[in-house]
């Protein structure tokens, strides 16, 4: 029989345990079984039916997709696996691994119901690529985020992407709508669409600014849970920031320039 170390010394005592038998009366247990100590596991795990030894690691200050990876390649090179064992790379490299598959599909889904609901409002594939553009701004500010506060890209980023992908659109349907608004059935100018620009420029700054705001206690916190919370809330506030500096600077010239056609055929009526 094995005990822990703890037990060692005490092998008497142990001898003299008293175990019930099926009659009712008590044996020593010295009576039933040989007992002494060995050296050897505590605990027995099982993956999928089968014995398993774990090995724990932390990693710091870099990602995990790319240490798992260089692990893999050290151990293909410099250690032969013997015929019926396996290797499983589990913890928080399997979640991400798991999670990831399933962004694969998540953020190109949610780019293109983006598309699919910009074009049912505007009814215009033109407009619908100019409010889309602030994906494109958001994307970038999130990738800065993450680098500038050295994070690596993991689950909790991930949602934060699929997240600001909606919230930044809606500073381009505020500019794109407004535009439309004012220049229906009339000429379209600089002047025009620099005046409407400069009237939406306070709600877009409004909605943005207060959903940053209320983003950086989670971005600076240290409690439990933090280590989630921290990149979704890095990311978000990046993408907010970089379309709230890009969004009002580049959507009015680009709604100039992809109606050009509409301003010379108002000049030729």
């Amino acid at each position: 029989m094995r005990y822990l170390p703890e037990y060692r010394g005490n092998i008497d005592q142990i001898k003299e345990i008293l175990v019930p038998s099926a009659e009712g009366s008590l044996i020593p247990m010295g009576q039933l079984a040989e007992i002494g100590f060995e050296d050897g596991q505590t605990n027995i795990y099982r993956y999928n039916n089968k014995r398993e030894i774990t090995l724990r690691t932390n990693i710091r200050n870099r990602d995990q997709g790319g240490f798992v990876r260089e692990l893999q390649e050290k151990i293909e090179e410099q250690i032969e696996i013997p015929k019926g064992y396996e290797m499983v790379y589990g913890g928080q490299y399997e979640n991400l691994e798991r999670a990831g598959k399933q962004l694969m599909f998540t953020i190109p889904l949610t780019l293109i119901m983006v598309f699919v609901l910009l074009f049912m409002l505007y009814k215009s594939f033109k407009d619908t690529l100019i409010t889309a553009s602030c994906v494109l701004f958001a994307l970038a500010g999130g990738i800065g985020a993450l680098l500038l506060r050295g994070y690596y890209f993991n689950v909790s980023a991930g949602v934060g992407f699929v997240s600001i992908f909606g919230i930044s659109v809606m500073a381009g349907v505020l500019l794109v709508s407004a535009l439309n608004r004012a220049s229906f059935n009339r000429k379209v100018s600089p002047v025009l669409i620099a005046e409407n620009s400069r009237r939406q420029l306070r709600p877009v700054l409004t909605i943005l600014i207060l959903a940053i705001f209320g983003l950086v206690p989670a971005a600076i916190s240290s409690g439990i849970g933090s280590d989630v919370q921290r990149p979704l809330a890095t990311v978000i506030i990046g993408g907010l920031t970089s379309t709230l500096i890009f969004a009002p600077i580049l959507i009015p010239p680009l709604y100039w320039w992809a109606n050009k056609k509409k301003k010379e055929n108002s000049e030729n009526l």
